[in-house]
């Protein structure tokens, strides 16, 4: 037994949503554990999709801020230079720097508070410096630090929502057919990037500063959903995920039996000394595992760093590709600001597929990083092949776009999803649920530093060999040397 006063040096569990309170009826046993699971897999995705959806802009506006090849004087001052690219460059670094480190942090914090209203801050958090960004417009501010500031701040807040959201599914759903419904789940981030670049591309003939207001007051309201409805886990409202609910799925290996028996008399062991126990009898979470402790677990390093080269490829062509389209011509027309932003959202389309492709195939294999390793290797064909024969008519740019975000986003989906659950989850901790959050923060922190690096080294590689080879070289350079 023990001693009551080490109880409460753990938090207190998750309280039930205010929601629950209000509306009766989402209580048990009128609502089941299955319309619990669908219903936290919307809201975690609408919410995610919030948090892309506000990410999006600055891709979308940087034609727009940037200097104009056939019209150098048009452009927003600092950036309409011929440095205006490399100063583009360094707001991506600024938020994704700052976004990097703050996912380490954040990862920390959610396995040790409420995740509903540790995701709620980070939601609103966003939309706040979203909105901010886009205020520039309207105050015609042309202070190079004040965009930079709001950036940094900005990717702060939207660290917290990914740990936060992994950690929420990983408690809701087993490992039995995890790639496929993560990889659906997973498609958040397309679907988010589309609807960013829809909705800034459509208002960008308003004034640019659109382009974030209405993204930024989008995420607000849905954190506002986030936090009356979203539930944590399944205890928290007096729900258990059977054991059981895997065998139902799957066909279960012999060895996967034996863990599952060695599991239960874990568990046995531990309700007989009454370690996992509050005073109500529910069982409690395991204390949070340590950030050193969850870098030296199996897999977490090498994933996070085929994440690093992943998310490179994927944010220089998220953040640059509307801007890439814009100065390339297809067929020998220059395609407009937004024809431009709308035809980049191919690529997103392409990992929304790729994404749910990659957890279908990992799967059926039982080896995400062999799955990971054949969309990688088949992603570098694709990519040269989008920059030699993209141009030459709208048809190649759109299969091609395509086919390269279906090969680049799968394995990014795949280790930022099913992955990070196995090993925020695995054997060597029992399972500990609150090692979901740290885990998944170091595996997309560390991918998310190869994030930052991608589209400022595309801006910096623009502004370099500018002049020196042809203009649509840049972005394929960017990519593909890295």
């Amino acid at each position: 037994m023990k001693d009551p006063k080490t109880l409460t040096l753990d938090p207190p569990p998750p309280q039930p949503p205010p929601a629950f309170s209000l509306f009766p009826t989402l209580n048990t046993p009128q609502k089941t554990l299955t319309f619990h699971k669908i219903s936290t897999l919307l809201i975690t995705f609408v919410a995610y999709a919030a948090f892309h959806a506000s990410r999006k802009p600055p891709s979308i506006v940087k034609s727009v801020l940037g200097p104009d090849p056939n019209s150098p004087q048009t452009g927003w001052p600092p950036f309409n230079s011929a440095r205006g690219p490399h100063r583009l460059g360094e707001l991506d670094l600024a938020f994704l720097s700052a976004y990097a480190i703050g996912m380490y942090f954040s990862g920390h914090v959610g396995d040790r508070i409420d995740l509903r209203v540790f995701l709620t801050i980070g939601m609103i958090g966003s939309g706040v410096f979203t909105v901010l960004f886009g205020l520039g417009f309207w105050l015609d501010v042309h202070s190079l630090s004040y965009f930079i500031m709001i950036q940094i701040c900005c990717g702060g807040f939207q660290s917290i929502g990914w740990p936060c959201v992994v950690a929420v599914m990983g408690n809701w759903f087993g490992k039995s057919k995890r790639g496929l419904i993560m990889g659906v789940w997973n498609s958040h981030t397309s679907v988010g990037n589309i609807i960013g670049s829809i909705i800034a591309s459509s208002v960008l003939g308003f004034g640019w500063g659109w382009a974030f207001l209405l993204p930024g007051i989008l995420i607000v309201i849905i954190s506002i959903i986030v936090f009356l409805f979203l539930v944590v886990n399944p205890e928290t409202i007096g729900l258990k995920l059977p054991s059981e609910e895997e065998e139902a799925e799957t066909e279960i290996s012999t060895e996967g039996m034996a863990l599952v028996n060695l599991q239960k008399v874990d568990s046995e062991e531990d309700d007989d000394d009454d370690d996992e126990s509050t005073s109500n009898g529910v069982v409690s979470s395991s204390p949070a595992i340590g950030f050193l402790e969850a870098w030296k677990l199996p897999g977490v390093a090498p994933f996070a760093f085929c994440l690093f080269f992943s998310k490179l490829v994927a944010y220089t062509f998220l953040y640059w590709l509307p801007f890439y389209i814009r100065n390339t011509a297809v067929a020998g027309e220059q395609l407009s600001h937004k024809t431009a932003g709308i035809l980049s959202t191919i690529f997103d389309i392409g990992g929304v597929l790729g994404g749910i492709l990659a957890g279908f195939i990992s799967d059926q294999i039982e080896a995400r990083a062999v799955t990971s390793i054949m969309f990688l290797t088949l992603s570098i064909p694709s990519l040269i092949f989008y920059r030699l024969y993209g141009s030459i008519s709208m048809f190649n740019n759109i299969s091609l776009m395509f086919l390269s975000g279906l090969l680049v986003n799968g394995p990014y989906a795949l280790i930022t999803t099913a992955v990070a659950a196995d090993l925020g989850t695995q054997t060597s901790i029992n399972g500990n649920s609150r090692a979901l959050a740290t885990v998944s923060a170091i595996i997309d922190g560390t991918g998310s530093i190869g994030a930052a690096l991608g589209p400022l080294l595309a801006g910096v590689v623009r502004s370099e060999i500018k002049g020196k080879v042809n203009e649509g070289k840049w972005l394929w350079f960017s990519a593909i040397a890295c």
